[in-house]
């Protein structure tokens, strides 16, 4: 979570366009399929890709193609810049599953925005979910982390007031991206989070924290129109956990309060990560979201992983530690399946994924519940 010793603004030093400039023009890569670019409504590139999922099946029908369009503005009075957010949506199919999918804070110029999380995202839209990221205000591309603003530099009100913003948005969601119209299951959101937003998760489902934008007041930011959450390697326990410097710099990871996160939950952490920059409580802080929190919750933990969980952030991206696309694949097989479930009880695609990945010699982790 710390910040990039780069100008805010700077791509680097021959780049020629700004960081901000760039997500706001919408450059990216599409790593998996046919990609195409089309010009969007109002001038602004909107990049539409179908593809096929190469990863296993999670989920009874197999992969299917998918559409990506981004950005799409959404209005957000008195926020300093607009929300922008991607969609990433199955072809075909009805009554479709949301998942909100929350980036994290890293030292990346653009992973940690809408453009992040492909290998991941890839797989969910590919096995039946609408999944919609937005950049949230500390993305390093924004260069608002120094902002004179008490949410700063993490700004965790704002992260979960974007995803309570999408949600009643939905119908300008549904207007933007081709075919998508009348197919949302508004019954059905999830909210998915990596890192600073596993954290983000953990407040929608209902942990509450002391605000340092109200006065270090607790405070409960949850929207109960999300019935089910994913946190992946998300932040434990704060108080004499926390390194002191830590501490002083990001107040609002002081005091979390998981005992109120009552919603059912996917916690996702790796047995290698260590977390050294906040705590010395090693990987063990990481799945605090699963032993502080009431149940239902479910714990994963993956063998081997480090916080990257092997590279979810991004297809071949630098700051992966632990590069292993196979345990991506698994994380996307794994959580996708766990939705399904939770969304449909008759659903049997979580049994028979943990059947798959989570026994025998080969598993890639354990799971447990509460």
């Amino acid at each position: 979570m710390s910040d990039s010793n780069r100008p805010a603004d700077s791509v680097g030093p021959r780049a020629g366009i700004s960081r901000r400039g760039a997500l706001s023009a919408g450059i990216g890569v599409v790593a998996a399929g046919a990609a195409a670019s089309v010009l969007g409504a109002g001038g602004g590139l909107a990049e539409a890709a179908e593809r096929g999922d190469t990863a296993g099946a999670g989920h009874v029908g197999g992969p299917a193609r998918s559409i990506t369009v981004s950005p799409i503005v959404l209005p957000a009075p008195g926020r300093p810049v607009p929300l922008e957010v991607r969609v990433t949506a199955p072809v075909t199919g009805r009554r479709l599953p949301v998942i909100l999918f929350s980036h994290g804070h890293g030292q990346v110029n653009f992973l940690n925005s809408l453009v992040g999380y492909a290998p991941l995202v890839d797989h969910l839209a590919a096995h039946g979910f609408v999944v919609i990221q937005p950049t949230h205000l500390d993305a390093t591309a924004l260069g608002l982390r120094d902002a004179d603003d008490v949410d700063a530099p993490l700004y965790v009100r704002s992260r979960a007031e974007d995803m309570s913003r999408i949600i009643d948005r939905l119908d300008v969601i549904e207007k933007a991206v081709p075919r998508l119209g009348r197919r949302l299951d508004r019954d059905n959101i999830a909210v998915m989070g990596h890192s600073l937003g596993g954290h983000t998760a953990s407040l929608l489902l209902g942990m509450r924290f002391d605000d340092p934008s109200q006065g270090n007041r607790s405070v409960s930011l949850a929207d109960r129109r999300i019935t089910v959450g994913v946190l992946l390697a998300a932040p434990g326990r704060g108080g004499d956990a926390l390194h002191a410097g830590v501490a002083e710099r990001y107040p609002a990871l002081v005091a979390p309060d998981f005992s109120t996160m009552r919603a059912p939950a996917l916690v996702v952490a790796g047995d290698r990560d260590d977390s050294a920059t906040f705590t010395d409580l090693g990987p063990r802080w990481r799945m605090d979201p699963y032993f502080l929190s009431p149940g239902p919750k479910s714990l994963l933990t993956l063998y081997g992983a480090e916080h990257q969980l092997g590279g979810i952030c991004g297809y071949d991206a630098a700051l992966t530690t632990d590069e292993n696309p196979a345990r991506v694949a698994a994380v996307g097989r794994l959580a996708s399946a766990y939705l399904h479930t939770a969304f449909d009880p008759q659903d049997s695609s979580w049994q028979a994924a943990q059947d798959a990945l989570t026994t025998g010699a080969d598993a890639v982790g354990r799971v447990e519940h509460r």
